[in-house]
């Protein structure tokens, strides 16, 4: 597949950071006309992304989120989201529903669950101490809608 457009963005471990990132894709991905179920579903995934790589990546300490997407002819869109903290030691156990490492916290242990509901596939990738990468995929637009653009 052919790439047709890609952009990077690379930002500290804000929570502040979580809507620059929501608002990147969303005008990352607008030329191509997505829905507005869509846009909602590829920000809330991305949203959940960062959230995961600034409360559980990071933990509060200094680093740099990253943020890689593209563009294909065919209407593929792919995300990436990367972090350099303190990585997964158990990724399977992780994308299951309502686990988080965080109990005494607010949180409901769902992002994995609620980034593979909104996307077409999803992949975890991450190493105890190294950081966690997490690949996104969702069609955004049919091929023969995009050839006609063209």
């Amino acid at each position: 597949m052919k790439i047709i457009n890609e952009m990077r963005l690379d930002f500290w471990p804000r929570p502040e950071n979580e809507s620059l990132a929501r608002m990147v894709i969303s005008a990352f991905i607008m030329p191509v006309n997505p829905t507005l179920e869509q846009l909602g579903d590829v920000k809330t995934a991305v949203s959940e992304a960062v959230t995961n790589a600034i409360v559980h990546g990071y933990r509060e300490a200094r680093g740099l989120v990253r943020l890689r997407a593209s563009l294909d002819e065919e209407g593929g869109l792919s995300v990436e989201i990367a972090d350099k903290g303190c990585g997964i030691a158990d990724v399977e156990q992780a994308r299951r529903p309502f686990f988080t490492t965080m109990e005494d916290a607010d949180r409901s242990g769902m992002g994995f669950t609620v980034m593979e509901s909104f996307m077409d596939e999803v992949e975890v990738i991450s190493q105890v101490n190294s950081g966690t990468i997490v690949r996104m995929r969702k069609r955004l637009a049919p091929a023969h809608a995009l050839a006609r653009e063209a």
